[in-house]
C-alpha cells in the first residue's frame, strides 16, 4: 500500500523563525508524521528577516522561474529549500522581493500589519500549490496553519478542485490564536475574482477580517484542528456551529498522535 502524503503549509516554521504556536506544530508534526510511516512535504514564505547563511537556503533553480499574476500584476516565483537536520525534513520556501524582502513577517516595527498582506497570502499559497505540480507529488492531505494559509482550503474547493494533483486532498485547518487586527484591502474580493472566483464562492469575502477569513477556511475545510490552548471567541464560536470535523487542542510535546490519527479519520471517511 502506497505510503499517506501531508503537505504542510505553515506560515512559520521553526527554527526558521522565533518559536510560536505555529512555528513549533509546523516543525513537530512534519518529523513525527514522517517517522510514522507518510511521506511528507512542508512549505513556508522565505521573509526577509530570515537569515539564508545560517540556516543554508539556497534557490532550487529547476522549481523557480513561474510567475504568478496577482491583481494583473505579474510576480516572478523563486523556491528556496533548506534542511532542519535533526528532523530529517526538507522545508521548501516560496519566495518573491515585492512580496517576501522585507526585513519582517506580517507587520513592520510598530506592529501595523502590512497593507498588501492579502496579496501576499494569494501569492503563497499559489506558489505552494503550483511548486507542488511542478514537483509531480499528489497529496492526501493538505495541513494549513496560521492565517497566512486561510486561503488554501478556498483554492483547494473551487479553482483546484478539477487539477488531478488535488482533486482528492482533503485540507485540514489549524485555529491559532495569532490574529490579525487591520482588515484586509477593501478591493481583495475583486482581486479574488481577477484570479477565477465566481460571486458565489467569495461573497462573503467582501469585508475581510480575521474572524471572517477564519470562518471561510473553517467552512470549506475538511476537518479543523485547535492549535492554541486559546483561540478566538469569535472563531470558537464557529467552529462549535460547524459540521466540519474538529480535533480539540493538543500540546506540542503530545499533538503527534491525535493528529495522524485525525488525518486518518478524515480521508478515510470522505473517501470510503
Amino acid at each position: 500500500m502506497d505510503k499517506k502524503r501531508v503537505l504542510y503549509i505553515s506560515q512559520e516554521i521553526s527554527p526558521f523563525l522565533p518559536t510560536s504556536d505555529i512555528a513549533a506544530a509546523a516543525r513537530k508534526l512534519p518529523q513525527g508524521i514522517q517517522e510514522g510511516g507518510k511521506e511528507i512535504r512542508a512549505f513556508m514564505p522565505r521573509y526577509g528577516c530570515i537569515n539564508e547563511r545560517r540556516h543554508q537556503l539556497h534557490e532550487v533553480i529547476r522549481l523557480s522561474g513561474m510567475n504568478l499574476i496577482i491583481n494583473d500584476v505579474d510576480h516572478p516565483l523563486i523556491i528556496k529549500v533548506a534542511s532542519v537536520p535533526q528532523a530529517k525534513i526538507q522545508v521548501y520556501f516560496i519566495d518573491n522581493e515585492d512580496f517576501f524582502k522585507r526585513k519582517a513577517t506580517v507587520s513592520d516595527e510598530e506592529g501595523e500589519y502590512f497593507d498588501d498582506n492579502d496579496e501576499r497570502s494569494m501569492f503563497f499559497v499559489r506558489g505552494v500549490l503550483e511548486t507542488v505540480k511542478k514537483l509531480g507529488w499528489k497529496p492526501d492531505i493538505i495541513h494549513c496553519h496560521g492565517w497566512m494559509t486561510a486561503l488554501t482550503p478556498l483554492y483547494i474547493k473551487k479553482l483546484y478542485q478539477n487539477d488531478p494533483h488535488f482533486a482528492d486532498a482533503k485540507v485540514v485547518y489549524s485555529v491559532y490564536d495569532n490574529g490579525f487586527n487591520k482588515n484586509w484591502d477593501a478591493n481583495f474580493y475583486e482581486k479574488l475574482k481577477f484570479d477565477g472566483f465566481d460571486d458565489a464562492d467569495i461573497d462573503d469575502l467582501k469585508d475581510v477580517d480575521f474572524a471572517t477569513l477564519t470562518k471561510k477556511a473553517i467552512q470549506i475545510s475538511d476537518g479543523v484542528v485547535q492549535g492554541s490552548e486559546t483561540i478566538d471567541a469569535d472563531v470558537a464560536k464557529a467552529i462549535e456551529g460547524s459540521e466540519t470535523p474538529f480535533l480539540e487542542y493538543y500540546s506540542e510535546e503530545s499533538c503527534v498522535k491525535p493528529v495522524n490519527e485525525f488525518y486518518d479519520q478524515i480521508f478515510e471517511e470522505i473517501v470510503v
